[in-house]
């Protein structure tokens, strides 16, 4: 009988793993295309007033400076990503420019240009997401942090780690993620959300001592993204998960969590 269910078990986990699957493919292949192919911005054409302007490789601080433009030459803004600017230089070279510097180079009718904060819309068209959320799994604490690419705008995938501190076991657990946004436009914005992953399980001593376990887990689960201020959103959420045990029976376990994010 064991035997069985243990058989029982993995079939059905085997089946629900196909779901997912299929589930996760129908939202790639209904996502409108006219989201994912988006029309290219007009070039702008500005000059540098100040002595130089500094090129990073990337929209970030943290990217290294590889070229500078020199005073009175055009450039071309090719696009922007929050208070980050691709531009273009005369030659061809194309690099990272923050606001801060953007805002002193000057239009050709010679006139200082002023570019608006970070808005709701690059929340809409911001590619990266980065997060950390906090809340309850099964009863036990839970804090995770998650990385997120937006394949478009209503189509995204994410990468969570998470720990979980309870009573009797502490554990972790980590899990790729496809998280669909009906109405990504709007400042309170719902989500859905399918995945798979695995999680560790490590009771803690007592007089009877158990084994730690590592189980292959699915989870489906619903939430909103609100658009805070600048670059910043807060998020909840709720999951309802699957643990695919060894033993003759899987487990569910519920989940909710919330947190901030910021996008860039």
């Amino acid at each position: 009988m064991l035997e069985r269910n243990i058989t029982t078990t993995r079939s059905t986990s085997r089946s629900i793993n196909a779901l997912i699957v299929t589930v996760l493919a129908v939202i790639l292949t209904q996502t409108p295309t006219s989201a994912i192919a988006q029309a290219a911005e007009e070039y702008r054409s500005v000059s540098v007033a100040d002595p130089y302007l500094e090129m990073h490789t990337g929209p970030g601080r943290g990217y290294p400076v590889f070229h500078v433009v020199d005073r009175g030459e055009d450039i071309d803004i090719v696009m922007r990503r929050t208070d980050w600017f691709k531009i273009r230089a005369g030659n061809g070279t194309e690099g990272w420019v923050d606001r801060a510097q953007m805002e002193r180079t000057l239009q050709p009718a010679g006139t200082p240009i002023e570019f608006a904060e970070a808005s709701q819309t690059d929340f809409t068209d911001a590619p990266w997401e980065v997060g950390g959320l906090a809340g309850d799994f099964g009863g036990a604490n839970v804090v995770s942090i998650y990385g997120a690419y937006s394949i478009n705008p209503n189509v995204s995938i994410e990468v969570w780690g998470s720990q979980i501190l309870g009573n009797f076991s502490n554990g972790w657990m980590g899990s790729v993620n496809l998280t669909h946004e009906t109405w990504p436009d709007w400042r309170i914005s719902p989500f859905f959300t399918l995945g798979t992953g695995i999680i560790h399980t490590e009771p803690k001593p007592t007089i009877v001592q158990g084994e730690d376990r590592t189980d292959q887990i699915a989870h489906a689960g619903a939430g909103f993204r609100v658009y805070a201020t600048r670059r910043f959103i807060l998020r909840a959420e709720f999951k309802s998960y699957v643990v695919f045990t060894s033993r003759d029976d899987n487990e569910e376990v519920e989940e909710w969590k919330v947190g901030f994010a910021f996008f860039f």
